[in-house]
Order: structure tokens, then sequence, then C-alpha cells
């Protein structure tokens, strides 16, 4: 079969967004939208609402690795093309910002409140994409949106499925006695990482990596899993995948598990991740 289009869905954030720039310069011709979820969208309580609820689970110690991974990006957006031309970035995709690089790419983009509702209806219906991509994507997508999709949708998770489902895989990773890291890609289902695994790998990082940098890691890692999926299903060879029992969800940390890291010196984030933060709309 020839090359799927793809809808692409994002949110871009310190862990993917030099991973999905590179997967969207790559793929250019053969994207057919990319939506760019609002992380302070109103129905997930605004950014006031979420960092409530953070604070109320996990407590002030999370706060430094939502800044960094999300906050800091997300701030220093609008300053990309400055902080580019100040640091001969230029319009090198991985640091550019993938609004503005799908505009230089002539890419159609969506900002994405609900995933499931009418605006990305109108979207597939005027876009005619033939399969669903998410790289990083924090929306749970219903069956009826997935059905949109005629090769349904496949997700970039960076954690070792079935072991940690959920939004921070490599945090629970890092919390095990030996950590397991590693990448999955999988059929999207209306459960949260349980569709089948089309492609698996583990990595091994040295002693003292944070959550954070496992996980941009983990997404260049995952992006090159995604080219081999996607080359085996042009070529009319992917199979259905494996299915395996689900593990217990893997939700936001609560207080106690990150007691347990800060204990045996684990951490979310350090000043190298503080750094990446700062340069990743600003250099290569």
């Amino acid at each position: 079969m020839t090359r799927p289009r793809i809808a692409l869905f994002v949110l871009e954030a310190l862990p993917n967004a030099r991973a999905a720039r590179q997967f969207v310069q790559d793929h250019a011709g053969d994207i057919a939208f990319v939506g760019l979820s609002n992380a302070e969208r109103p129905n997930s309580g605004g950014l006031t609402g979420q960092v409530r609820r953070h604070l109320a689970r996990s407590g002030p110690a999370f706060l430094p690795y939502l800044a960094v991974n999300f906050g800091l990006p997300d701030l220093l957006a609008p300053a990309s093309g400055m902080l580019r031309r100040l640091t001969g970035a230029g319009h090198v995709a991985t640091a550019t910002p993938l609004k503005a690089l799908c505009r230089t790419l002539g890419i159609p983009t969506l900002r994405i409140d609900d995933v499931n509702g009418s605006d990305v209806v109108q979207a597939f219906e005027a876009h005619v994409p033939d399969l669903i991509v998410a790289f990083h994507f924090d929306q749970i997508f219903f069956a009826a949106t997935l059905a949109l999709a005629p090769l349904g949708g496949i997700n970039v998770h960076p954690g070792l499925l079935p072991r940690h489902r959920g939004p921070v895989p490599t945090i629970h990773a890092l919390a095990e006695e030996v950590p397991g890291f590693g990448v999955t890609i999988h059929r999207l289902t209306p459960a949260i990482d349980a569709g089948a695994i089309l492609a698996q790998e583990a990595s091994d990082f040295p002693s003292g990596t944070t959550a954070t940098r496992a996980a941009i890691l983990l997404h260049e890692r995952g992006r090159v899993l995604l080219d081999g999926v996607l080359d085996d299903l042009a070529a009319g060879i992917l199979g259905e995948g494996m299915v395996a029992e689900a593990l217990p969800y893997c939700p936001f940390p609560d207080r106690a598990l990150l007691a347990g890291l800060a204990r045996q010196n684990r951490k979310l984030v350090d000043g190298a991740d503080l750094r990446a933060a700062l340069s990743v709309h600003a250099t290569t």
C-alpha cells in the first residue's frame, strides 16, 4: 500500500519537542494535519486547576518537574524566533516550535481543546487522514474518534508496556528497585495504553539519569521505532501486534512515591534538564 496520510496529535513539551519536530520534518509530505493539545484547556481545569490537583496529590516537590517539562517550554515558545536568531539556530527544525514549523512546511495545525469534539471531526473531513499518530498526547481518544481514521491509531509510549501505563512512565520506572526503562509503539484504544504492542525496546541508562532525561531519550528512540512501524505499514507487512494483559494504571506520583525517590537520591529533574528546557526553542 502507499504511505498513510497521518493525523499527528502532540502535546509539545520538553520530553518530546525535538523528536516530534524531527518527525514532522521527516514526514512532512505524509502529514495531513497536526493537532496541538492545549494543556491549559478549560475542561482540564485550566492551569490553576491542574496545579492545585498536582499540589494536593504530589506536594510541592513535584513542581520543579512540571516547570521544567511543561511550564518553561510553554512560557518561552512565543520568544522562539528571537532566541533562534540570537543563537544562530535559524529555521532548524529541532529548534522550531511545532506550530511555526508546520507553518513553514505548509502543514495545517489545529489547537485541541477536546480531541473528541466537533473541531476534530471537521479536520478529519477536511484533510482525510488514514492514520492517527499520538506522540506525547495528553487526551484520550474515544472509539468514535479512532474510527474516523481507516487505519485507526498508534501511540509512542516512553515505557515498557504493559508496565507503567499512564502519563509519567519514566517516574514509575525510576521508582523500581532496578529501573526498567524502555519505549513502546502500540495501537490506540479507548483504554489508556492498553492497545496491541507493535514494537518495543528496552534501554539502559547510566546511574543518575533523571526521569526527565530518560523521557527525552526514549521519545527520540520512539521516533526511530515509529519510523519502522510506518515503513512496515506502508509495505503491508505490519501485523496486528501482541495484546498483553493490562497491568495496573500508574498515575501522576503521590507524595509517598516522591519521598521514596528522594531517599534513594533518584531525581525527576536536575540542572541539565533545566538548561535543556531553557534552550528547547533556541538551539539545535
